[in-house]
């Protein structure tokens, strides 16, 4: 049987969505000479997680010419968001209170950086 296909970006997707976060509309060359900066990426690997990129509905393109030009559909922080509701969900419950306990309990977190955090909770309330 089949894997669902995930909407969740794997690691080379998030790494396009941020050269086109960074540089805006790029063409499939130009994406994938950023992503040979930090090891070699062949130009037909590019252009397929650009293809599946579209079909997650995280970027769009035109042509030109000859040319497919890829730019982002949804900003950083939309995909942040919905990166987070599918972990709140998946893990946690969909709970806040409960992603925020594991992360104080889990992670070295600095006591300054609990006392800014609470000065945002203070303020929002």
């Amino acid at each position: 049987m089949a894997r669902k296909k995930s909407d969740q970006l794997t690691d080379g997707e998030q790494n396009i969505m941020e050269i086109l976060w960074e540089k805006g509309a790029l063409s499939v060359k130009d994406i994938a000479e950023a992503l040979s900066q930090d090891k070699p990426v062949a130009y037909t690997t590019a252009q397929t997680m650009c293809k599946i990129l579209v079909e997650k509905g995280y970027a769009s393109f035109r042509k030109e010419g000859r040319a497919f030009i890829y730019s982002a559909k949804l900003t950083q922080a939309e995909a942040r968001q919905g990166a987070l509701s599918a972990l709140l969900n998946r893990f946690f419950g969909s709970s806040p209170e409960l992603l925020a306990q594991h992360l104080i309990q889990e992670t070295d977190i600095e006591l300054k950086d609990l006392e800014s955090l609470q000065d945002k909770i203070d303020r929002a309330d």
